[in-house]
């Protein structure tokens, strides 16, 4: 997720201050992503280094304002008329825990997926009851959360059926003796960081 183009999105709405933005960005997401006021500061940093935005003038209450400029209008109308690139492998931490937990001596992989398997369905379960508790969106930040909502629900299941393919290709590899768990390897890679040499060692 993009809290950078998030943020700027919202800049481009008017000048706000971090915790302004912070609150703004909460409300139109819902709380699902909750960010901390430092996260929003250290965006807005860049976001002011890479000349995207500009610090207006000390408030009253000592507020610092941040209004986007016209250099950010032009980021936020790109990020805003382009497709999410998917094109490139994600590092999904369940993905990489099975790729390694599958390669592991001793690692009873079935009872990995089934454990996983049991937290995403209670998380759809979660998901889909405060859904169905929901009245029909009144507001855009009513509606924005129910989008929200649909995006993690249609997520979990995507995740159960991908845990059902793993565990069906797994007992498939395993009934056939293929796909191994693999030791260490023996032929120990060379490159990397040399040792230190003793001070005093003139050899």
């Amino acid at each position: 997720m993009s809290i950078r183009q998030s943020l700027l999105a919202i800049l481009d709405q008017g000048p706000c201050y971090g915790y302004q933005l912070k609150s703004e960005f909460d409300r139109r997401t819902g709380s699902t992503w909750p960010l901390n006021v430092g996260q929003v500061y250290n965006t807005l940093e860049r976001l002011e280094r890479d000349g995207l935005v500009e610090r207006g003038d000390e408030a009253t209450d000592g507020q610092v304002h941040y209004r986007i400029t016209e250099s950010g209008h032009v980021e936020v109308a790109g990020w805003l008329g382009s497709p999410v690139a998917r094109t490139t492998a994600a590092r999904d931490e369940l993905a990489i825990k099975l790729a390694i937990a599958v390669t592991l001596p001793g690692v009873d992989i079935a009872s990995v997926i089934q454990v996983q398997r049991a937290a995403t369905v209670r998380t759809l379960q979660d998901l889909t009851r405060t859904k169905n508790t929901t009245e029909e969106p009144e507001t855009a930040e009513e509606l924005s959360w129910l989008l929200v909502v649909d995006s993690l629900i249609f997520a979990a299941e995507a995740e159960v059926r991908w845990l059902d393919h793993s565990e069906t290709r797994l007992a498939r590899a395993a009934a056939a003796g293929r796909a191994a768990p693999q030791p260490l390897a023996t032929d120990i890679p060379k490159r990397g960081r040399p040792a230190k040499t003793m001070h005093g060692d003139h050899r």
